[in-house]
């Protein structure tokens, strides 16, 4: 089973940057696609980016231009750049991958946008 631990987070200024980890706990070349999703208070957690192996990005609307994922498969880490951070961002943003071998979630990481 791979585990996967999010970092990163924290509380950051309204136009401000964060870039969050996602560190695996074995390989992930054979994971063709990893993802973060984030949850907010009272909210259903959503899908916020993939990348698949060949490099090949989705994003949410709400992110998109904001929002860059990758990763590092030597490194067994994912990455997702924050940019131009907003009040709406606001959530604990989770790490996985598209594997049966892909346990439970995490705890997440919380970032906060607040002036």
């Amino acid at each position: 089973q791979v585990q996967f631990v999010e970092s990163g987070g924290g509380l950051v200024q309204p136009g401000g940057s964060l870039r969050l980890s996602c560190a695996a706990s074995r390989s992930i070349f054979s994971i063709g696609a990893m993802g973060w999703y984030r949850q907010a208070p009272g909210k259903q957690r959503e899908l916020v980016a993939t990348i698949t192996n060949r490099g090949s990005t989705y994003y949410a609307d709400s992110v998109k231009g904001r929002f860059t994922i990758s990763r590092d498969n030597a490194k067994n880490t994912v990455y997702l750049q924050m940019n131009i951070l907003k009040f709406e961002d606001t959530a604990v943003y989770y790490c996985t991958g598209d594997s049966r071998d892909v346990g439970g979630w995490g705890q997440g990481t919380q970032v906060t946008v607040s002036s």
